[in-house]
């Protein structure tokens, strides 16, 4: 991937809050081959603190997790006047349901088990409306 060294200066961050070490491994795969530069978390204490040491470009989050849901991380950075604007991508294998409690303010709810192509083009068109 020679061309990857012209791309730096604009290589987009994907943060990932996850905590099944599986999906993680995954998705690091997915988006590194894509071009993408990633960090997984299993949780953060303060998900805004974090976004703003950490400057991701796009956030995805599963939905269950230790001790607060994702939905909760996602309403929280939505709140955020420095974090607001950031696209947030809410995986969940209850996504029907999740959907009819309110979507958090998430810009997409993908629903697991994911197609990577339909993940990989949401965080593209996602990454290219918040530019």
């Amino acid at each position: 991937m020679a061309g990857n060294r012209e791309l730096n200066m604009e290589t987009k961050h994907i943060l990932l809050v996850e905590d099944n070490g599986d999906i993680t491994e995954l998705l690091r795969t997915l988006f590194e081959n894509n071009g993408y530069r990633f960090t997984a978390l299993a949780e953060a204490d303060d998900i805004v603190s974090t976004v703003r040491e950490l400057r991701p470009d796009l956030i995805i989050t599963d939905y269950i997790l230790e001790g607060i849901n994702g939905g909760e991380y996602c309403s929280a950075l939505k709140r955020g006047t420095d974090t607001a604007h950031l696209p947030v991508i809410i995986l969940s294998g209850y996504g029907k349901l999740l959907g009819s409690l309110g979507d958090y303010g998430a810009d997409r709810i993908i629903e697991k088990p994911f197609d990577n192509d339909e993940l990989i083009s949401a965080v593209s068109s996602l990454l290219a409306v918040s530019r």
